[in-house]
């Protein structure tokens, strides 16, 4: 079907007015759609469905139902492509908190930092009021399930230079190489890592990717407790929740899947 001038002009009347509302969100932060259609000059319906077309993109997001309008993740990805830096903690955060409100457990959030995990980020869930905090300590990576998905994906020998010496920490510290490339091929494998008692016992973990832009690890969001709590019908519960998680939180740092 041709498209006529008068309908070519109504789609860039249209585009200019989308663009509008971007621009409007990132002055204001958070705005209805009552105030929109009023910055617009246009009816009330004609700004709801111009929301609701980036709504579906995920370029704008509705704060709560029946709610204001924000910037959505959608911005996010658009922004990787031009290799900008994004905030991790800041941008990962509420993914971090809705988790450990789901799971009741601590939420970790961790980067690569030379020869270890370092911690950026913490939320403990109710079930751990008096949870220790991790934040800021640089912790073994191959005694923890944050550290090896950091290092699962490494190739040699760039991975043995960053793990280092296998050190024990208890008697389920994995110390053999051998073994600990097992492991992290399990992890590739099937998308997550678990470490039970192995760097401090009585304390269970588990940990799934959050990728950047280029689908490559960029940090490791981690549900954590007391090993008596995380028996299999436990984790079973669990693995789902993180792996949702975790691709939320790798959305937000503009990852797509589709792109890897």
């Amino acid at each position: 079907m041709r498209t006529t001038e008068r309908d070519g002009g109504s789609t860039v009347q249209s585009v200019d007015r989308a663009v509008t509302i971007l621009e409007l969100l990132a002055l204001h932060g958070e705005a209805g759609v009552t105030r929109l259609a009023g910055e617009l000059g246009v009816h009330k319906s004609t700004a709801s469905r111009l929301v609701a077309a980036l709504e579906r993109r995920r370029l704008v997001e509705q704060v709560q139902e029946r709610g204001g309008y924000r910037l959505g993740v959608g911005i996010l990805r658009l922004a990787g492509a031009t290799n900008a830096r994004l905030d991790l903690v800041s941008v990962a955060r509420p993914v971090v908190r809705q988790l450990a409100a789901q799971t009741g457990e601590t939420v970790n959030l961790a980067v690569l930092s030379g020869g270890a995990a370092l911690y950026v980020d913490q939320v403990s869930g109710a079930a751990n009021l008096s949870s220790y905090n991790w934040v800021g300590q640089h912790i073994p990576i191959h005694a923890t399930s944050n550290g090896k998905v950091l290092v699962s994906e490494l190739e040699e020998p760039e991975r043995s230079r960053t793990l280092g010496e296998l050190t024990g920490y208890t008697p389920a510290t994995v110390t053999d190489p051998a073994v600990l490339a097992d492991h992290l091929a399990q992890v590739r494998a099937r998308g997550w890592a678990l470490a039970c008692d192995e760097l401090d016992v009585g304390l269970t973990a588990l940990a799934a990717p959050v990728r950047d832009a280029h689908g490559d690890v960029a940090a490791s969001l981690s549900v954590s407790g007391p090993t008596f709590r995380f028996d299999q019908a436990r984790l079973d519960q669990l693995v789902p929740m993180l792996l949702t998680a975790a691709e939320e939180a790798s959305t937000r740092l503009a990852h797509h899947p589709s792109e890897r």
